[in-house]
């Protein structure tokens, strides 16, 4: 990979990191907005699994809102770096977005049930499935129409446009 390939992708990186935390802010206002509708509470699911992944055993009860926070975020703009790599590299729009968002609600429940935090979401109510699936749209859509306004294409390429 050449020099100025690598410059582009770690400088794509960081400005999708800073759209995803524009994407997280987006999420945690509709959050707040639907919870103060629906009265549902706040979920200590991020927390408890950054906490696992960090190798401590959390109570099933616990709610540690710093770590709430620092998962939620973190989360938000590590996958934002990723989001600004496909804008870079021309992987982008409507499509990239929805796409994206498959990228966030798996990477969540790969995390959380992989941890043992979580239950599959197979096993949810369909009300409570919706939310985080419209919660987490929010995030990749946010996210990406921010990455795509920041990050010129200037690494798509035309090679392999064909399967051969």
């Amino acid at each position: 990979m050449s020099d100025f390939r690598g410059r582009k992708l770690l400088k794509a990186a960081g400005q999708g990191a800073v759209a995803g935390l524009a994407g997280v802010a987006a999420m945690t206002a509709g959050e707040k907005l639907e919870q103060a509708v629906t009265r549902r509470p706040n979920s200590y699911v991020p927390a408890r699994t950054l906490l696992s992944l960090l190798g401590q055993k959390p109570a099933a009860d616990a709610r540690p809102p710093l770590w709430n926070h620092a998962m939620h975020w973190g989360t938000g703009a590590v996958l934002g770096a990723l989001r600004g790599v496909w804008s870079v590299t021309g992987i982008r729009g409507p499509v990239a977005n929805t796409t994206f968002s498959v990228v966030r609600l798996a990477t969540d429940q790969t995390l959380e049930n992989a941890t043992g935090i979580g239950a599959p979401p197979t096993s949810w109510p369909l009300s409570e499935t919706a939310v985080d699936v419209w919660h987490k749209t929010v995030y990749a859509w946010i996210t990406g129409v921010v990455s795509d306004a920041l990050i010129p294409p200037v690494l798509e390429s035309r090679q392999g446009t064909t399967s051969h």
